[in-house]
């Protein structure tokens, strides 16, 4: 099968240039500047469109197994390859939590028969679990997943000796989720008492505050710099935190990296009036200044990627009160459409998507041939309409949950083709799912 995009605009390492893509049997077999003449099975016009390497979403739960009524691996791939995101990255808790080998190999297992996109999956963490975790092998696992805050089951690790013991034993990748629960509880427990079941979404980031979330980063940067660690921390939500991080090493030399999501750089503590429980994630959306101080750290070094933390609850349960509605919500299929948008805004370059959502990506987990459009590699790529526009509606959506907290969002752009491993995946609102994603494979 040869695919041939004729005059595409490519952002793509540093640069943006009109080029001819040529793509056979899953890879880029010629990106030049030159007219490639050549007949192909396809070929699409890119005079008008922009290209960009395929994004690669390091943080996402798809929920399954055990909590397929709010997404799946199906689904949610679906709509992530609809949002140009062509490879993932899978947390552990779901029904059961992926905590051993087995457990995780039925996940991989799974996502071999149905999932449209690319994808990892973490291991999971619990204060008892170590002996799975040493089984590992790293050059086929992303990473293993720490919740230093409250997660599902039996998967919150708040056993300082058994932390301790990851961090000096562990030599694969750990991501965490930071939050310190103690405090969170007690601030939980003032919010009841002086609202009752009642309480206000806006009390959310007061709850699950900015002191909880710095004291159980620090605490995880402070065992990886004791132990020599290579520690990954997602979705830093706080100015305070940014100060953990350098921006003096190159990637390649940090073993300490940062992640950032959607979410937090596109939302702030004052849309919770509009947009309630529907944008309650933990860690919290906090003020519009952490905001800004998060796209300062991307512009300077601080923070290595961004990620969409895609996490969907079904609608009925987002409509609970406050204290019964979960965290967590929907992003993979609009995560490139925002960025292009903050583009227009003047937070980013459109060469800074490629480099935050698939080089550094790529780089920072040692994924094997992707995260680039280079001759040889595979060819994830996405194709958007930067003239197009596409309001959010519910109409248009692909989760299983139906909802987005992006409704109601006129886009100035739209998707307009997804490859996957040199298979059009999606194209113009279509699928063609005769075609599956591969297991990634890491080069550590």
């Amino acid at each position: 099968m040869k695919t041939l995009i004729k005059n595409v605009k490519l952002i793509n390492e540093n640069s943006t240039k009109h080029v001819d893509i040529l793509i056979e049997n899953g890879i880029f077999t010629k990106v030049t500047e030159q007219s490639i003449d050549i007949k192909a099975d396809k070929e699409i016009n890119g005079e008008n469109l922009l290209a960009f390497p395929g994004l690669i979403d390091d943080q996402v739960h798809f929920r399954e197994p055990g909590l397929t009524a709010k997404g799946d691996l199906f689904t949610e791939s679906r709509a992530a390859v609809a949002g140009g995101i062509t490879s993932y990255m899978e947390m552990p808790n779901t029904k059961p939590g992926a905590t051993t080998i087995a457990l995780l190999e039925e996940k991989y297992a799974r996502a071999g028969q149905v999932s449209l996109a690319n994808y990892s999956f973490y291991m999971g963490t619990t204060n008892h679990n170590m002996e799975e975790l040493l089984k590992i092998d790293k050059e086929k696992v992303c990473g293993v997943k720490i919740f230093m805050g409250s997660s599902t089951g039996d998967m919150l690790v708040d056993n300082e000796g058994m932390l301790s013991n990851v961090f000096a034993n562990i030599d694969k990748l750990i991501a965490v989720h930071c939050e310190y629960d103690p405090w969170i509880n007690e601030n939980l427990l003032v919010a009841k008492l002086k609202y009752g079941d009642d309480i206000p979404v806006e009390q959310h980031p007061i709850i699950r505050s900015r002191e909880a979330c710095y004291k159980s980063s620090s605490f995880a940067v402070d065992l990886a710099k004791k132990h020599g660690t290579r520690l990954h921390i997602l979705h830093i939500s706080t100015a305070e935190e940014l100060a953990l991080f350098s921006n003096k090493l190159p990637l390649k030399e940090k073993k300490i990296t940062a992640e950032a999501c959607i979410h937090h750089l596109w939302f702030s503590e004052e849309d919770y009036t509009s947009k309630g429980n529907f944008i309650k994630w933990n860690p919290a959306v906090k003020k519009a200044t952490d905001r800004e101080a998060l796209w300062q750290a991307l512009k300077d070094g601080r923070i290595d990627v961004i990620a969409t933390d895609h996490a969907p609850h079904t609608l009925e349960e987002k409509n609970q009160k406050y204290a019964n509605a979960p965290s967590g919500g929907p992003l993979v299929q609009h995560s490139l459409q925002a960025l292009l948008e903050k583009v227009d805004e003047g937070y980013l370059s459109l060469q800074d998507i490629p480099h935050f959502t698939a080089h550094q990506v790529a780089d920072l987990f040692g994924i094997v041939n992707r995260g680039y459009v280079r001759e040889g590699y595979a060819a994830d790529l996405v194709l958007v309409n930067p003239n197009l526009p596409q309001t959010v509606q519910k109409s248009n959506l692909f989760y299983k949950c139906g909802w987005s907290p992006f409704e109601g969002t006129t886009f100035k752009n739209s998707i307009h083709s997804t490859f996957v491993n040199g298979h059009l995946a999606y194209e113009n609102g279509g699928f063609n799912e005769s075609k599956l994603g591969e297991r990634m494979l890491f080069n550590r």
